[in-house]
Formats: C-alpha cells, sequence, structure tokens
C-alpha cells in the first residue's frame, strides 16, 4: 500500500522553518566558543550535542538501524508528544488506542486537544479486528497507538500486521518492554512500512528511567519531520554520557545478564503466585512484570503499603488487579512472604 507520509503530516509543520541553533552552525569539537552566549567558566557551561550522534552511531551498529532512521527524546513520552504534534491538527483530528493501555496516549491526545478513539480489547486482551475495521478508512483518523507488549496487561499484541497493511495513518508501536519479549521488534519493518514508528526506551531493560532517554524508529522522512519540530537541546549531556557509559560492550553484557535474572525471577514469582489463594488469576506476560487478579485489589494493596512492599494498584483499569514489577531475588521474596501473610 503505498502511503504519502507527507499528505498526514499538517500544514503549518511542512511550512515550519526549525531554529537553528549554534551547534547546528558549527559541528566542530574544538576551538574558541563564542557563538552560543553560554558562561566561558565551569564544568557543565557548554550546550549538549542537539542531535545525540555519538549515541545514535552507537544505536545505529547495535541494532543495524541507519542514524537516519533514529530519533531521541526527552522520555518516550516527548517521542508521543511530537507525534501528534507532527501529524494531528488540533480539534480535527483523531487518534485511536486500545484499553487498557498505557495512559499517556490519552494524555497527550488532551494536552493536543485530540479526539482519542478508545476501543476496548477483547478478553485475551488482543484487539478485535471487526470492531477496528470500520475505523480505518476515517480521513481525520492519524495514529493508531499500539503497546506491545502492553502496559498493564504485559502480553504481546497481535494482528499488527493487518493494521499496517491496511491503515494509510501513522501506526505508532510501543515496544518499551520488548527487551524482555521473545517477539521480535517491529523496528526491523521500517523499510517495509514508510507509516510505521517504533518506540523504545531506555528506561527499562536498560535500567536507566532517571534519565529519561526515549527512542524511535522510523523511515528517514519521519525522523527529519521529527528533528524539525523538536526543542534544540531535548537531551542534556549528562544524560547522553550516560547512555553512551551504558552503551560500552562491558555494560552491554551486563544489561543482558540482568535481562536473563529478571525473566528467571519472573518465573520462579509466578510460581510462588500460583501457591497463594488469594491470587484468583495470573495473566500472560512478556514484560517485566506481572498482572494478577486478586479477591479485593485495593484491600490488599494497602496492607502490602504497610508492609513497606509498593506494588500498583490496577483496580480502576482492570477490576482488582495489581500491576507487581519484577524486582531483585530479595525484594520478589519478600513480597511473596508479605502475600502469605495477608491471605
Amino acid at each position: 500500500m503505498k502511503i504519502n507520509i507527507q499528505n498526514l503530516v499538517r500544514k503549518n509543520i511542512l511550512n515550519l522553518k526549525p531554529y537553528s541553533s549554534a551547534r547546528d552552525e558549527f559541528e566542530g569539537g574544538n576551538g574558541i566558543f563564542l557563538d552560543a552566549n553560554e558562561n566561558p567558566f565551569g564544568e557543565l557551561n557548554r550546550y549538549p550535542d542537539p542531535h545525540q550522534k555519538k549515541i545514535k552511531e552507537k544505536l545505529s551498529i547495535i541494532n543495524r538501524i541507519s542514524t537516519e532512521n533514529i530519533f531521541l527524546g526527552n522520555g518516550s513520552d516527548e517521542v508521543i508528544d511530537l507525534a501528534f504534534r507532527i501529524f494531528c491538527e488540533p480539534g480535527i483530528d483523531k487518534v485511536l488506542t486500545f484499553s487498557p493501555t498505557y495512559g499517556m496516549y490519552e494524555v497527550s491526545a488532551n494536552i493536543n486537544n485530540i479526539e482519542l478513539i478508545n476501543l476496548d480489547l477483547n478478553a485475551d486482551f488482543q484487539i478485535d479486528l471487526k470492531t477496528l475495521k470500520p475505523y480505518l478508512n476515517d480521513e481525520n483518523l492519524k495514529i493508531i497507538f499500539i503497546c506491545s507488549p502492553n502496559n498493564p496487561t504485559g502480553n504481546s499484541i497481535k494482528n499488527i500486521e493487518y493494521i499496517l497493511e491496511n491503515f494509510r495513518g501513522i501506526v505508532f508501536i510501543d515496544e518499551a518492554y520488548i527487551d524482555f519479549s521473545p517477539e521480535e521488534s517491529y523496528r526491523n519493518q521500517i523499510k517495509k512500512y514508510p507509516n510505521l514508528i517504533v518506540s523504545q526506551t531506555f528506561s527499562k531493560a536498560w535500567g536507566m528511567a532517571c534519565v529519561r532517554v526515549g527512542i524511535a524508529y522510523a523511515s528517514e522522512e519521519i525522523i527529519n519531520f521529527y528533528n524539525k519540530v523538536k526543542p534544540p537541546y531535548n537531551i542534556s549531556q549528562l544524560n547522553q554520557n550516560a547512555v553512551l557509559e551504558v552503551l560500552n560492550d562491558e555494560n552491554i553484557k551486563i544489561v543482558s545478564e540482568n535481562i536473563k535474572l529478571i525473566l528467571k525471577e519472573k518465573k520462579l514469582l509466578i510460581q510462588n503466585l500460583k501457591q497463594l489463594k488469594l491470587v484468583q488469576k495470573i495473566y500472560p506476560t512478556d514484560a517485566n512484570f506481572i498482572l494478577i487478579e486478586v479477591e479485593n485489589a485495593d484491600e490488599i494493596y494497602q496492607k502490602l503499603v504497610e508492609e513497606n512492599v509498593i506494588v500498583r494498584n490496577r483496580n480502576n483499569v482492570i477490576k482488582n488487579c495489581l500491576r507487581i514489577t519484577v524486582g531483585s531475588p530479595e525484594e520478589n521474596l519478600k513480597l511473596i512472604k508479605t502475600l502469605k501473610s495477608i491471605s
């Protein structure tokens, strides 16, 4: 299916002249810098690389994807928000999500004054294509957001290929938890689907939530629009340096071992949860967390809090469900012991 990306972009964005920073006009590394009105004194006095070139070069090598197909944002939330700004005309266009899912899609839609179509996932937390199909030809539907593995349910989403083949707008796949999943990333499909954006993050598997660096993989054309609308210095040099540190060979090995440990602990945690009477259901998960149904989520959540064990109460999203992040072996043991004591 042939798709013209420019037909999806807001007219004011097409005509936008992006801000040109001092570091855009001079890219050299050495010299007497008198061009950006910086303070000449101090260790943190210089502006960061506005295009995060070193990180993109590292990711390019690791994932075998061109740097022209990579965008880095101030967390995945910026990657999500900029998609609204690029493709959605406020008060006119629409986006679509599947519930329950990550809450920032709805928040960003509200901030940008974009109508949100929220379709319920079926009983297996999968997309109901019969319900979705009538919306695919809506000319004002610009983006479909798909979180896979999904948050808070943990399962990988099926039928994504059908949407990619039959929707002429932007398909945004949020893969924040893909490193814990046996499924392949859709980032390898960006050449096949010019309307595809794949979002990932350093917050989860890489253990760098406080650094706030998200990633978008997409066609060069889409990435160019991201670079056009982003703030000039959207990621601090301190955060860039932290990411570069974790991307060295030694730390990549450590991250890989940590992922293996988390997956091993997840299996043990599920086995232990199955032995508890208060746990009525454990949902399948491809993420680093487990969604469980209990007898009274509010009561059990509060009892856990009293013992300084903090899980996420999702009762307001999925009735009587708690979302449990897989912790260290010691943390997981403390959780199980506490649940046993209150069951």
